[in-house]
């Protein structure tokens, strides 16, 4: 039984809400789970939650200059929560951008039963995996009161119920991308992240603070489908970058035929 509900929900979480349009109805048990887009809503900064050390902090606090990955999980989730955080890692560990210097990341329970002690187990375990320096200070691990959770889960349109013959959350799986101001700018859905995806939406979340020109190049040449929660192809800008390169490379063909023919007529005695 648990099996098939993990199942279903890998499922679900690949098929946001949004994408949904004229399907049928998901069966009764599903009725109140997925994660609704809210993209460009403000996320409520004011909550407070517990950090790993139990100190109470206010979401605002961690939500910096830089854009921010908001996963939310429960910490004694038997599968689904850790396939989602481990393909997350997998996909953090070949992009070049790091946790704590160009973006942050923030795991909250939305289990107000957990407390600090397992949000600071999983903390070490997904610190020292990433193994990278500033990590420990730009990825945090919450838990929170029911009130608080509630507030975030439903801001960000994540929708979740109990199952009590499977005594475990039934939920899906993915995360946001935050700006700076704490805006929702994009979603990832069900696991198996692409890094070259979530490169881009740190990228474009930052206003193009952080990345390389490369990246502003791929921004230009593809373009986010929020059914989908992944960059797409975008041909009509990728036509136009090509025809720009097509006449630059007319052009220095050009200068450089002009040049060798006046020394050609220089050497002309």
């Amino acid at each position: 039984m648990k099996r098939t509900l993990i199942v279903i929900l890998l499922l679900l979480s690949a098929c946001p809400s949004a994408a949904r349009g004229q399907e049928a109805p998901p069966p009764p048990f599903l009725s109140d789970i997925g994660i609704d887009q809210r993209l460009g809503e403000q996320v409520p900064l004011d909550l407070v939650f517990r950090d790993e050390a139990g100190k109470p902090v206010k979401l605002g606090d961690l939500v910096k200059d830089r854009p921010t990955i908001l996963m939310l999980v429960y910490y004694e989730c038997p599968m689904l929560c850790t396939m989602s955080l481990n393909d997350l890692l997998k996909a953090l560990k070949v992009t070049p951008l790091d946790v704590g210097k160009h973006f942050d990341i923030v795991t909250v329970s939305f289990d107000p039963r957990e407390g600090p002690d397992l949000a600071m187990a999983k903390k070490d375990s997904y610190v020292r995996q990433y193994a990278r320096d500033g990590a420990a200070e730009g990825w945090h691990f919450l838990t929170g009161e029911a009130d608080p959770i509630r507030a975030l889960t439903q801001a960000v349109g994540f929708r979740y119920t109990w199952d009590e013959p499977t005594q475990q959350f039934a939920h899906a799986s993915g995360f946001m991308i935050l700006t700076p101001g704490g805006k929702l700018a994009r979603y990832f859905y069900g696991h198996n992240y692409s890094p070259s995806d979530l490169r881009l939406s740190l990228v474009e979340a930052s206003g193009g603070k952080i990345g390389s020109k490369t990246d502003a190049i791929l921004l230009y040449c593809f373009h986010y489908d929020p059914a989908k929660g992944k960059y797409s192809l975008a041909i009509m800008n990728l036509l136009r970058v090509l025809g720009l390169l097509t006449v630059a490379l007319l052009g220095g063909f050009v200068v450089r035929s002009l040049v060798q023919e006046k020394r050609r007529q220089a050497q002309v005695p």
